[in-house]
């Protein structure tokens, strides 16, 4: 579904600050999958994503998503496919507009529109019970502004704007983070389950090693902008935190073992 063949980026060009980012990397992403990615500070993690999701253009190389040749597109096209959650809770939202407002703006992402009334019962009552399945009491407040809501809401809530559009690809760039532990436990549950919806493909980095090995059905290791190792299968299955920092000489500081 997802194609990646040959990108490379390089920032600061001919400078002394001159950093070959991604260097000559290919991945293929299948439907379905759902890729956890780690790596040291540095590796090329978040680059791939921005490259992935246009906030980068490449220096060579192309991606391909679901037969959509996204290389040369600039982000806002491309967004038309991908729905990104960050690492800021605070981002993704607009925090001065209500829950329903956030969730109208989403749901229209992907759909042709000229001027529109207000949202009428029927969307209403389609969020109020999409809501309630976030477990959090969201569908009670959806006339609250969303600057109200605890970091946890809100990085559900955006989760969940990124994928009432039904994109193709949904990227998260280490969404539970900032998280206190009760809260990102909850919004990875969200996750995996919203990684089950039919044809979408996911790619989640994480600074947590053991979370890259229990979500998902691969786990991918990022070292200097390349791919140093694809896991899957059986061999996902018996590896352990332990085996791969040993085997991969992984910088684990920021690494929640």
């Amino acid at each position: 579904m997802l194609i990646i063949e040959g990108i490379s980026k390089t920032f600061g060009k001919g400078s002394i600050n001159e950093k070959l980012a991604i260097d000559d990397l290919s991945l293929a992403v299948n439907k379905g999958d759902f890729i956890s990615i780690i790596g040291s500070n540095g590796a090329g993690k978040s680059t791939l994503l921005n490259c992935i999701s246009g906030v980068y253009g490449v220096d060579s190389g192309s991606i391909v998503l679901d037969g959509i040749d996204l290389t040369r597109l600039p982000e806002h096209k491309r967004s038309k496919y991908i729905g990104r959650v960050f690492q800021d809770p605070l981002r993704g939202t607009a925090f001065d507009m209500t829950i329903e407002e956030n969730l109208a703006i989403a749901n229209t992402k992907n759909k042709s529109i000229g001027l529109q009334r207000g949202l009428n019962k029927k969307e209403r009552d389609l969020f109020r019970e999409k809501l309630a399945l976030l477990d959090m009491g969201l569908e009670n407040r959806m006339k609250q502004k969303v600057k109200l809501l605890s970091g946890g809401q809100r990085q559900a809530l955006t989760l969940f704007m990124a994928v009432i559009s039904k994109p193709k690809l949904l990227l998260l760039d280490e969404h539970i983070a900032a998280l206190d532990p009760n809260a990102a436990n909850k919004v990875l549950a969200l996750t995996d389950e919203f990684s089950k919806t039919p044809d979408l493909c996911t790619l989640m980095i994480t600074h947590n090693m053991k979370v890259a090995l229990e979500y998902g059905n691969r786990t991918i290791l990022m070292k200097d902008g390349k791919i140093a190792m694809d896991l899957h299968g059986k061999e996902r299955e018996k590896m352990t935190v332990e085996k791969l920092i040993a085997q991969f000489d992984i910088d684990n500081d920021r690494m929640l073992l």
